[in-house]
């Protein structure tokens, strides 16, 4: 019998992290990045200013807004948004590296971005979309960010109400009423993914 070809084992795989702020969804990238060593960031470009301390590259790509334009009309990015009067984008090539070397993404975009990105790499965007446990639970959660503003804590539930519409868009939702049982069921995900036939194309030449 011969050996498996060299090269990757497989191909990478784009995992959409979605949730309504508040639902823990930096705290489940995070320790799924503490433990999954095949697993890194998405970098996103974008037309902010860096703040103290953000490194251009690591944080984000961080451009004009005649260079993100550019990136736009030239089809350089996979998919990109408008929010709060600043753009964000994902760009396309390290993207593509990335999965033909078999190296796994994990992205913080919202469901508009999850559509885009979907719609570009169908075979390789998985996405997952965490729950609070209640309407109730994160609300309190808000309160610990915001405060006790009741206009701040209005608009953030407001947004977050708009966001939880789309759960059904995404291939897995998950309830995060108990950190340790979410991040188990993200990394399950994950690991399913990792292992879909169309992902391992060469796995059986060696029965050849």
């Amino acid at each position: 019998m011969s050996a498996p070809a060299d090269g990757p084992a497989r191909r990478g795989v784009c995992l959409v992290i979605a949730a309504p702020s508040g639902a823990g969804k930096s705290t489940v990238a995070r320790a799924l990045l503490a433990t999954e060593p095949e697993l890194t960031v998405s970098v996103s470009a974008t037309t902010r200013a860096p703040r103290p301390g953000e490194q251009d590259g690591v944080a984000y790509h961080f451009v004009t807004e005649d260079g993100f334009a550019a990136l736009v009309d030239s089809g350089a990015l996979l998919e990109w948004a408008q929010v709060f009067g600043r753009r964000y984008g994902t760009p396309r090539a390290p993207v593509e590296a990335a999965l033909a070397a078999g190296r796994d993404l994990v992205f913080d975009i919202d469901w508009q971005g999850w559509r885009q990105l979907k719609a570009a790499l169908p075979d390789d965007a998985v996405g997952v979309f965490i729950l609070p446990p209640s309407l109730e639970a994160l609300r309190i959660r808000l309160l610990k960010r915001a405060g006790d503003d009741p206009a701040e804590i209005a608009r953030r539930m407001a947004a977050a109400r708009a966001e939880i519409a789309h759960w059904h868009e995404f291939d897995h939702v998950v309830v995060n009423d108990a950190l340790e049982s979410c991040v188990a069921d993200v990394r399950a995900v994950l690991h399913a993914a990792r292992t879909a036939t169309y992902r391992r194309p060469g796995a059986g030449d060696f029965l050849i």
